[in-house]
């Protein structure tokens, strides 16, 4: 029986797309793939359409309305299965990785939602170590990864309203998502649950926070981290025009 659905938008992700499909096709459990093209112009639907692995239903999708929470929000009507897991078209996933989650979902039905710890090429187990035996619990709710990395029990994501322009129309949709999915269990961040994300994007300066933000967002309490997305922080991204068409920026081809 296949109890995931691996959800992947992608947009111009030609020169990512292969290496990431083909760390997917290395997973120890059965799998349905959905891949949504955002508007991509440069082969990715090509590339995505000509992947095939045994164990993997592939399922493509199309998302005309360009931003990336649109493609999510597609893709929300194809998660069938028990867990969903969200990924990146440029990142790496290691061959246990989704066992890994379900091994974490199995021990313990309070849990609601699994989260990848990114590394570098070296694996970063130290820092594995500290976040997931000591910052990832005196935080417990709040958000240590990004959108490469988030793996849920599906009906408490669907629960939770899940990806939507409706809830969340600007950046850090990964962090929003759980502030609302972190109400209904717990949230886990195990040491063998890690990816490799792409370190290309260096300037993050069109789609992140503030350093005052961000320490914000930490020193809030979870009680109140709802004024703090609605209230305080989406009126400030939308001040500074921060939406979700921002993530579509590739400011590292232009340098090239």
């Amino acid at each position: 029986m296949t109890r995931w659905t691996f959800v992947i938008a992608y947009y111009n992700e030609a020169d990512f797309l292969g290496a990431t499909l083909a760390a997917l096709a290395a997973q120890t459990v059965p799998f349905r793939l959905v891949l949504v093209d955002n508007g991509s112009t440069d082969g990715s639907a090509a590339i995505a359409r000509g992947f095939a692995a045994p164990g993997v239903e592939v399922v493509h999708l199309t998302e005309s309305r360009p931003g990336k929470i649109h493609a999510l929000e597609t893709a929300m009507g194809e998660l069938t299965t028990e867990f969903s897991a969200f990924g990146d078209a440029d990142t790496w996933y290691p061959p246990h990785y989704l066992a890994e989650a379900e091994r974490t979902f199995d021990a313990d039905p309070r849990t609601v939602a699994v989260m990848a710890l990114g590394v570098d090429a070296s694996g970063q187990a130290l820092r594995r170590a500290i976040y997931a035996g000591f910052v990832t619990k005196l935080l417990s709710k709040q958000t240590h990864t990004g959108g490469y990395g988030q793996a849920f029990r599906t009906a408490v994501l669907v629960r939770a309203g899940g990806f939507s322009e409706t809830h969340w129309p600007y950046v850090l949709l990964d962090h929003e998502i759980m502030q609302r999915v972190a109400k209904l269990g717990r949230v886990v961040y195990p040491f063998d649950f890690w990816a490799k994300p792409s370190p290309r994007r260096s300037d993050r300066r069109r789609v992140r926070w503030t350093l005052a933000e961000r320490l914000l967002y930490h020193a809030t309490p979870f009680a109140t981290k709802d004024w703090y997305f609605y209230r305080f922080l989406g009126p400030r991204l939308r001040a500074r025009g921060i939406t979700h068409l921002n993530l579509r920026d590739k400011p590292w081809e232009a340098k090239g």
